[in-house]
């Protein structure tokens, strides 16, 4: 029965990863068309396209996929989207800032915010959450990519606000550009590093809220939920948890 039990567990870790990955794909293809919709259909003439498919490329979608999310974009039935923000706090005073893409703004509003009553936290009013945050560029290179140095030296020269370097077995470098500079900086860097894992926008909090206790466990849970929600793009947050804390999670 042990054996047994093991691999339903592993089976049923399996079919969540997939679910999570499938989740992502459509995530990645909706903001390929909507990317498209709102400019023209060549990456090479749209830079919002051009980070929306070269960060679907690093997760592995299908060549196919991309193409038909790019058609899908001039087609009379493609869907009609709105992209939404919404800010709150979250358990131990975290602020979050969700990105939404939907075609049901109701729904979306709805969710949001039963997501946040439903795990202590609580929706405010734009503005009331983002001024701790700067909206930056954000790229992402694997730490064999380049020394510490090399990819800080690369980064100043390209324009770039700061880099952090986590030279561990699963770390990687993240370098921070003004929102304007993003494109610059990362043809720069592509040039002398190869393509980046990661390309994007982000909201980069200015002051971290350290988390401990019992709210780890609720804050994470309001978190993951944020990101399973399909009408869901992106969550940041300021939270700041130790690796201990996390691990306790399990």
């Amino acid at each position: 029965m042990a054996g047994h039990s093991k691999f339903k567990n592993i089976m049923h870790r399996k079919g969540r990863a997939d679910a999570a990955r499938s989740k992502l794909f459509s995530k990645l293809s909706r903001e390929i068309t909507v990317a498209a919709k709102t400019g023209l259909p060549d990456p090479a003439m749209n830079p919002r396209l051009r980070l929306a498919v070269n960060n679907a490329k690093a997760e592995s979608l299908p060549k196919d996929v991309i193409e038909r999310a790019i058609k899908k974009s001039q087609m009379g039935d493609a869907g009609d989207y709105t992209e939404i923000r919404y800010e709150g706090m979250g358990p131990g005073g975290v602020g979050v800032i969700v990105e939404v893409l939907t075609d049901n703004k109701n729904r979306a509003a709805s969710n949001v915010r039963s997501l946040f009553s439903k795990h202590g936290g609580a929706l405010g009013a734009t503005g009331s959450v983002t001024f701790n945050f700067d909206r930056l560029g954000q790229i992402e290179y694997p730490a064999a990519k380049a020394s510490e140095d090399d990819m800080m030296e690369a980064a100043i020269e390209a324009g770039a606000q700061d880099v952090e370097s986590d030279m561990g077995e699963d770390g990687g470098h993240t370098v921070y550009t003004a929102f304007e500079d993003l494109n610059e900086v990362s043809a720069a860097l592509e040039a002398k590093f190869g393509e980046a894992s990661s390309t994007k926008i982000v909201w980069k909090p200015k002051l971290l809220n350290e988390v401990t206790g019992d709210a780890v466990a609720t804050l994470m849970k309001l978190l993951d939920g944020l990101d399973e929600d399909d009408d869901v793009q992106n969550v940041y947050s300021s939270a700041d948890i130790s690796e201990e804390d996390l691990a306790k999670l399990g």
